[in-house]
Parts: structure tokens; C-alpha cells; sequence
């Protein structure tokens, strides 16, 4: 009879051996990689744990049950050293004790292999029992500590682990004969009775004006009138600028959808546009629409990431027109961006005829356009056939150099307008000129020019505004009354090399500029960074409120920053209300005498976190979070603004996309509530000398060999001695992060204190994981978000954001999540909400990101409370 016995001690014999073999793979880099650490500084722990790896692999291959014993010790010895470093934060236990506990598992599993070699049975209970304990204490850890991670404070974690509805509605493919097309080539001349479309994609006559009629204004610097104030159209009904008003709070005073019964939230429609990319490749991999659109009377205006204009019914989701101002491929900058629209009244327009209401946006080719309301057709009496080109005076540039990627603000009927000079490529760049032009003409009104501040017009012939200056790419806010936009300016050309910058770029670049609209002179700023060399741009429209204070309210002005600080300043006059500390920054680097040697800290709040140690790093086991330990210790960081360096890298933090970018603040005035989300996420940067640049292919956009994405992540910068190589978020070989989550949260804050309120990490792992697999698990992770909340007078902020392609409702007053659903793609824009009938509408075009990784779609899509009629039918457009 075969001898089942032996063949049983058989295959648990290979069972040891391939045990042994899986623990040597994982144990030999982790004792070699723990040397180096050690070598470096570091922790010692990964030197021991190696060392145990190592001998509980030697005694499985040698089927001895001593591999059990000093498995279980290395293991009681993670434990305690995982207790030691990071508490019960289930995140960072992720990579010290998931991986550990696994092996633990298959050690335990290889006990009947070793039974009986060097231990008696007595032993070997021993040991399973002894693991076992060490087992249950290593679940217990994790258990305990997804009750919630709490940011700043211990709070309850956000529900995202609710199951998700998915509704669907019913898609109707719906497109007017002829939507709004103008022949090639031809301008439009529209009667009156022509220029309106049928009855039910009209401009509705009984929307609110916006304008009352005025006197004749002051004169600008180019000669042209300007106007009075002009009145402001209230948010609610209609959701009127990007911000929701050009004061930028993102705040509704609609109120019929409340925490208690958003869960009856119905998709009632989605809208198609049609615009995508084609190819895996190219076009496909620069995506980024970023687009929130504006609601007037019955009317959505919806700009897709190629800059077509879109009118939508706001009830249904039909289509009634769109303009397609056919922009070229090439010429899209980091990416295809259109953030927004602008709305204009004509004062004194006949409302009958062409353009008396029109939306103003700017293209990805540097044109700024203007079409009626009603039909889509292009403004005859706007610039040039309803196109004003905006390279006239910007000297050499070439497609994708130069784009307007946000929507203009119109302040006493001017329209203003900065610009996105892609980052990094040289010095001698398209100037950053910030220009206002008659929203009624076109007309150029002032040109706000960094590096000719004694002229206000266009240059002369043959010459061109000032190069390579600070630009502002994102979107302004204005005070009608007192006549003053407010411009968040980003830093010079080349972002991280400083000693060829003027001196007024060193005094201007990062800062907040009040920019009066009838002369287009500044009347105040204030910086944010002093020489910036990190990027640290402001990317957020500031916030107008009236400030509470000990007497009375004062008119501010709220300025988020990417390096988390939020000021408040009187907006007439710039002086903060809370002074902010000159405090030592870390000198030295390769200018040490460019480098300013104290930077403004917030004394209101800031969205920062502490320096990061070693311990912060990261990864999903052992092996890649101890190659970050690496990483940091072989980097040079000193916290917050450590000077750039070139013989090695050095670590940014947060990064140029935290705490606050282009997403904004949202303000509840009546509650005194602020929120802000963010991001927290770190860069592992280096300078790269000019020479070894040259050798690598860095090319700027200009060069002849200049391929999208060739030069991965390297900038030039060329002009100054060093090309850049920016490792956003620092990614590991995982495609996971360096550093420990939450990537991401959102806070609310108190308005007139700045304090926190709550905090919680915000975004669920369920889309992200190694290597871009995702995890789906509805686990509060906080990941990295882009994209603003809104509140509402009903108590809820509304925001999307996060890379789990979720949209959230969120209660004001607890930071619970209350609903939520899903995305067809990134949520990285701001929704908005509206009212048709006495209906409460929220909507959001979640068109993905190439930059967040997140999936590309042209969708718009609405949600209501069910009617107690019949339901809204879906539509589709293209």
C-alpha cells in the first residue's frame, strides 16, 4: 500500500520550503535595504525585522519549529514598534502590520510540516497559541482604528462606506435643426424677430435684470467709457458667475433640499456633449475640463474642454444650441481647460435685439468670444465678428504656450482677463498682462502690464507687453461698488529659479492685486510668498464677505493659498485684519542670495500640517514604505519652503497642488461658516543642471524637438541655469504615495475666529490602489481632490473633487456624509444649484482629469427631490 503518511510529511515538507522561500524574497531586501537606512540615519527596526525574516526563513528550509519562535518574536517586536511610531491610525499601521500579519498567517500554516523536529506537540500549541494572541493583536489594531481618523481633532469619520446609489435616467438624443451654427466666415446679421428661437429655448422674459440703466462713466486709459455700477445678479434662482457671484462665496440661499431629506435625491438628467478625446494617447492624456456652468433664466451655459459652447434647458437637459469656435488640438497647454463662462447684460439694450444678454469666454487659442443668449450666434458689435484675439502684442509664442483657461470677470462692464502661460518652458515667455475690454465691444480698456507700470495701453508697434512676468490663470473677484478686481497672480515664467526676476516681479509675483477697472492702475497688494521659488501660485478665486468683527462688519477679502495659509484682508484697502508673522525660513540651497529670509505666516488659519518625519512615509508593505524612508533620508528637507537644490533632491511640502488650489473656498455668511477642502501631499523635487538637461532631451515648447510629455517630468526653464523635475505627490514604484494618508480633507472653520470647527479626511480608497488597480473599498482614505464646494442656506455643502468619482452632500454643521453618487467620470469642478418652477436642482460636469488620473467624460447631470407629479425626462445631447 502507498505510504500516505510520507506523502502527506511530502507535501508539507515543499509547503515550509515555498513559505521559506516567499519570506526570504521579502526578508533579504529588507535587511539589506534596513542597513542602508541605518546607514543613512534611519530607524533600526527594519535591520531587526530582517534579520528575523532571514533566520524564519533558514529553520523553514530546515523544518524546524524554531522558525515559529522567532517569527513570533520579530512580530510581538512589529507590533511594538508599530504601537510606538504611529499609535492606532489604520492608515499608517497599513504598511507596518498588514503585510507582517500575512506572513504570521503562513508561518502558523507551516506548523504540521515542522511538528515533531525540535518541538514537542506541547511546544507547538505553544506557538499557535502564542500566534494566535499576536494575531488577534495585530486585527485588533487595525479594527480599532477605522473607527475613524480624524484630521486636526477627534471627530467621527465621514460615511462614505454607505452603499452607493447609481440612478440612471432616461437619455433622449434631442438636437435643434440648426443650433445656433453661423456660416464660415460670415457675421450674422439677426433681426430681431429672427434672433429668437422657438418658445421653449428662449431667454426668458421675466428673468431677473441684472443692469439698470446709466449715466455715461469715466473714461479709461485706451479711451474707452466705462460704466458706473453696475447691479449684481442674486444666486439663487440663477447661478449667475463661477463663484456663484463675482464676491466668489459659492453660496445659495436655496434651501428646499436639507440633510434630512437628500436622500431622496433623484438623477433627473444627463447631457452629452460629445466632446472627448480621441486615442489612448495625446489628446486623451491632457484632458482636464475643470468646467462649472452658469445658470440664467431657463438656460444652462456649459463650456466643454475644447471651449464649445453649450445652452441647455435647466428643467430637461435638452440641448438648444451650441458654438463650436473650432480650437485646434495643438493648442492645448497643460490641459484642455475651460473652467467657466461669463454672463453680460447690455445697459440699455433693446432685449430683443442680438447680444443684448451674451456669454463671454475665452478659447485655449487665445481668443475671447462673445455670442447671444438665445441663439449662440457671435456678437456683431464684439471686436471682430464676435472674436477679440488676445496674442495681439504678446510677441513670439507658439500653440499651447499661451491659453485662457478661466472665464473672465466683468466689473462695471469690463471684462478682465488673465491668461495660462505654460509653466516652466523659459524665461522669455508670453508676458503675464492682465487686460479688461469693453464686454460690449471688445474694446481694449487697460492693460495691466507687471513690467511697464507707466503705460496702460497696448504697446507701441513693434514692441510687446513685458515677457515672462507673473500671470493670473485662474479666476478674479470683483466688488462692483467699489470698482476693484481682485487678481490672484501666479509667479514668474521660470517657477523655480529666482536671481534673473526684476524687482518687480520679486515684489509682485504671488500676491493678490486689487486692480482698479476703470484706469486699470493697482490700488493695493499683498504677497502671499516672498521670490517665490516653489510654485506656490495663487490658484483660488478669493472670497468677498463682510467680515464680523467687535464693531460691526468690515468688507474683506479671503485668500486661500497652496501652502495652506488663509489671510483676511480689508478689501478696500489691503491691510489685514489678522497680521501675519514674518517667521525664518530654511536658507541655502544653489541661490542662497536670491532667497528671502522670512515668509508671512497666517495668525487666522491655515490648512498646513506639521513637518513630516521619517515616519510619515508610506507604502502597502513593509518593503515600499522602507524605500521611502529612503528616499527621505537621501533628501534634502528642512519643512515648509526648504530652498530647491540640484546634488540632491528635495522634499516640498505640501506640494504645488495643497493645501488649496484652483477649487476655492465656499462661505456661509448667515452661519459663519467657512469650508475649505484640500490637499496634503508632499513633492520630491531637483534641480537639474542645464548641461545634464540638455544631455536628457528636456526641450521647451518652442524647440523644434519639443514632443507633449517627452520630457516626462522635467521642465527646462530655459534662461535660467537649471531645468526643474517635479515628482507630484511623490509617486513611488507603486504609482502610490510616499507619504501617509489622508491625502486629502475638507474643514469647516469658523468665520469670524478661524477656527476649526471639524475636519475629516475626504475621499474613499474605492478608485485608487497599487499600480492603479482600484481597491474598492469604501474606506475613508482622503485622497487628492481639485475642484471647490458649494453651501446652501438648507445646510448642505455640495461638493465632488476626490478621485473616487463620487459626489457628496455633506451636513454644515456635523461634516457628515448624508448622500452620495456616482461619477461617469472625475468630479474636478464645482457644482452648482438653481431653481426652475420652485424646483432645487444641483448639477455637476464631472469631465475628469488628466492630472488627477481620473476618467474622461462629456457629461453634465442633474439631480432633484422627486416631483409629486410626473418625473423630468432625461435627455442627451451629441
Amino acid at each position: 500500500m502507498p505510504d500516505t503518511h510520507s506523502a502527506h510529511r511530502g507535501f508539507g515538507f515543499w509547503a515550509a520550503i515555498a513559505i521559506g522561500v516567499v519570506i526570504a524574497i521579502f526578508g533579504v531586501p529588507i535587511l539589506a535595504g534596513g542597513v542602508w537606512l541605518a546607514a543613512l540615519g534611519g530607524s533600526w527596526y527594519y535591520v531587526l525585522a530582517g534579520i528575523g525574516l532571514v533566520l524564519t526563513a533558514f529553520f523553514l528550509f530546515r523544518r524546524s519549529m524554531l522558525a515559529v519562535w522567532v517569527y513570533l518574536v520579530t512580530f510581538a517586536g512589529t507590533v511594538v514598534w508599530a504601537l510606538w511610531e504611529a499609535g492606532f491610525d489604520g492608515w499608517a499601521q497599513v504598511p507596518r502590520l498588514v503585510a507582517p500579519t500575512v506572513v504570521l498567517i503562513l508561518v502558523l500554516a507551516a506548523i504540521p510540516a515542522l511538528r515533531g523536529r525540535f518541538a514537542r506537540p506541547a511546544s507547538t500549541a505553544a506557538a499557535a497559541i502564542a500566534g494566535g494572541l499576536a494575531l488577534a493583536t495585530s486585527l485588533t489594531v487595525l479594527t480599532l482604528s477605522q473607527n475613524g481618523t480624524a484630521i486636526a481633532q477627534d471627530a467621527p469619520a465621514v460615511d462614505d462606506a454607505a452603499p452607493l446609489e447609481e440612478t440612471e435616467a432616461p437619455v433622449t438624443e434631442v438636437l435643434p435643426d440648426e443650433p445656433g451654427e453661423v456660416p464660415e466666415g460670415q457675421t450674422p446679421t439677426v433681426e430681431p424677430d429672427e434672433a429668437a428661437p422657438a418658445e421653449d429655448a428662449a431667454q426668458p422674459a421675466a428673468a431677473p435684470s441684472a443692469q439698470a440703466e446709466q449715466a455715461t462713466g469715466p473714461i479709461t486709459p485706451t479711451g474707452v467709457e466705462a460704466r458706473h455700477p453696475l447691479a449684481m445678479m442674486e444666486v439663487g434662482e440663477n447661478w449667475p458667475a463661477y463663484g456663484g457671484n463675482y464676491h466668489g462665496t459659492r453660496y445659495s440661499p436655496l434651501d428646499q433640499i436639507t440633510p434630512d431629506n437628500v436622500g431622496e435625491l433623484t438623477r433627473v438628467w444627463e447631457y452629452n456633449s460629445g466632446d472627448l478625446p480621441e486615442g489612448e494617447g495625446g489628446d486623451a492624456a491632457s484632458y482636464s475640463p475643470e468646467n462649472t456652468p452658469l445658470k440664467i433664466g431657463d438656460d444652462l451655459y456649459h463650456c466643454t474642454a475644447m471651449g464649445i459652447m453649450v445652452a441647455i434647458d435647466a428643467a430637461t437637459g435638452l440641448e438648444e444650441w451650441r458654438y463650436d469656435p473650432d480650437v485646434p488640438t495643438d493648442a492645448i497647454p497643460y490641459g484642455a481647460t475651460c473652467r467657466g463662462a461669463a454672463y453680460f447684460e447690455v445697459p440699455d439694450a433693446d432685449p430683443d435685439t442680438i447680444c443684448a444678454t451674451r456669454v463671454l469666454w475665452g478659447t485655449l487659442d487665445a481668443r475671447l468670444i462673445a455670442v447671444d443668449t438665445r441663439t449662440g450666434q457671435p456678437c456683431p458689435d464684439f471686436g471682430m465678428a464676435g472674436e477679440v484675439y488676445l496674442e495681439d502684442g504678446l510677441g513670439d509664442t507658439v500653440p499651447g504656450w499661451y491659453a485662457i483657461t478661466s472665464p473672465p470677470t466683468i466689473v462695471r462692464g469690463i471684462a478682465v482677463v488673465g491668461a495660462q502661460v505654460n509653466d516652466g518652458q523659459a524665461e522669455d515667455a508670453p508676458s503675464g498682462v492682465v487686460r479688461g475690454y469693453d464686454a460690449v465691444t471688445g474694446e481694449l480698456a487697460w492693460a495691466w502690464d507687471l513690467g511697464n507700470p507707466d503705460s496702460r495701453t497696448a504697446p507701441a508697434e513693434g514692441e510687446t507687453y513685458s515677457r515672462g512676468t507673473p500671470n493670473m490663470w485662474t479666476i478674479a473677484a470683483a466688488d462692483e461698488e467699489l470698482g476693484l478686481v481682485y487678481l490672484p497672480l501666479g509667479n514668474s515664467a521660470v517657477d523655480y529659479y529666482g536671481s534673473n526676476r526684476s524687482d518687480l516681479e520679486n515684489e509682485y509675483a504671488t500676491s493678490i492685486v486689487a486692480v482698479d477697472v476703470t484706469t486699470g492702475d493697482d490700488v493695493w497688494h499683498f504677497q502671499t510668498v516672498h521670490n517665490d521659488v516653489w510654485d506656490y501660485d495663487l490658484g483660488s478665486q478669493p472670497a468677498l464677505v463682510d467680515f464680523p468683527g467687535d464693531e460691526g462688519t468690515v468688507p474683506a477679502i479671503i485668500v486661500s493659498s497652496k501652502q495652506g495659509d488663509i489671510y483676511v484682508l480689508d478689501r478696500e484697502t489691503g491691510e489685514p485684519l489678522f497680521a501675519p508673522e514674518e517667521r525664518e525660513v530654511p536658507q541655502g540651497g544653489v541661490e542662497p542670495e536670491y532667497l528671502s529670509p522670512t515668509q508671512p505666516f497666517s495668525t487666522y488659519h491655515t490648512l498646513a500640517f506639521e513637518p513630516l518625519e521619517e515616519k510619515d512615509m508610506w507604502g502597502m508593505t513593509p518593503l515600499d514604505q522602507l524605500w521611502c524612508r529612503i528616499q527621505y533620508r537621501q533628501a534634502h528637507y528642512e519643512g515648509m519652503y526648504t530652498p530647491p537644490t540640484s546634488d540632491q533632491r528635495w522634499i516640498q511640502y505640501p506640494g504645488y497642488n495643497g493645501g488649496q488650489d484652483w477649487g476655492s473656498l465656499a462661505v456661509d455668511e448667515d452661519r459663519g461658516i467657512m469650508i475649505a477642502n484640500y490637499n496634503n501631499m508632499p513633492n520630491y523635487n531637483r534641480l537639474i543642471p542645464r548641461e545634464e538637461a540638455d544631455e536628457m532631451g528636456v526641450r521647451a515648447i518652442f524647440e523644434p524637438e519639443w514632443e507633449r510629455g517627452a520630457g516626462g517630468e522635467a521642465g527646462p526653464q530655459l534662461g535660467s541655469p537649471y531645468a526643474i523635475a517635479v515628482n507630484a505627490g511623490w509617486r513611488q514604484w507603486t504609482g502610490l504615495l510616499c507619504s501617509e494618508p489622508p491625502y486629502g480633507g475638507i474643514r469647516a472653520i469658523d468665520l469670524e475666529t478661524g477656527e476649526t470647527l471639524w475636519d475629516k479626511p475626504f475621499g474613499s480608497a474605492r478608485k485608487n490602489g497599487p499600480w492603479g488597480i482600484p481597491s474598492m473599498l469604501p474606506l475613508d482614505i482622503g485622497t487628492p481632490n481639485n475642484g471647490g464646494p458649494i453651501v446652501t442656506a438648507g445646510g448642505l455643502i455640495f461638493i465632488a473633487a476626490t478621485t473616487d468619482d463620487l459626489i457628496r452632500a455633506i451636513d454644515i454643521e456635523t461634516g457628515e456624509t448624508v448622500w452620495q453618487d456616482t461619477l461617469p467620470g472625475g468630479g474636478q469642478t464645482t457644482p452648482i444649484v438653481y431653481e426652475v418652477a420652485g424646483r432645487q436642482f444641483l448639477v455637476v460636469a464631472p469631465g475628469g482629469h488628466h492630472f488627477m488620473e481620473t476618467p474622461v467624460s462629456d457629461a453634465v447631470i442633474a439631480w432633484a427631490l422627486p416631483e409629486t407629479g410626473q418625473a423630468v425626462e432625461g435627455a442627451a445631447g451629441n
